[in-house]
């Protein structure tokens, strides 16, 4: 597991999937080590289908210019076999530059949001995570 004050990343190899939490207010510096962390954390996975959950309970609304890196580590997930890019946030305000990242990535349809955890999860293991 790979821990920061920004963010958690944890790998479950058995569901292919990739777990973080989010935390804090993000500057551009907190996503660019975000995805260098993520990328190595998640080496494991990439050669076969893979999903990632994504915890933003405790994320607040952070720099825009975050929008543009998070949108690029959206895309350089789903080119390396992610399937699924699945968002658990309820605060409306982090939801809308949770959108704007999305619509930065290229790819609206691999994203999927829900305000609960568990929502999150019938969602993943439904579609085989």
């Amino acid at each position: 597991m790979t821990f920061s004050l920004n963010f958690t990343i944890e790998i479950d190899s058995d569901r292919q999937l990739v777990k973080s939490k989010i935390y804090g207010i993000w500057k551009k510096e907190t996503a660019e080590e975000y995805h260098q962390e993520f990328a190595e954390a998640a080496k494991p996975l990439l050669k076969e289908k893979w999903a990632k959950l994504i915890n933003l309970g405790n994320w607040k609304n952070s720099y825009p210019e975050i929008n543009i890196i998070i949108g690029e580590h959206i895309r350089w997930c789903h080119q390396n076999n992610a399937v699924y890019s699945v968002y658990v946030v309820d605060n409306p305000v982090t939801k809308n530059q949770l959108k704007k990242m999305i619509a930065h990535s290229g790819l609206p349809n691999a994203n999927k949001i829900f305000r609960t955890v568990a929502e999150a999860e019938i969602f993943l293991q439904q579609n085989g995570f």
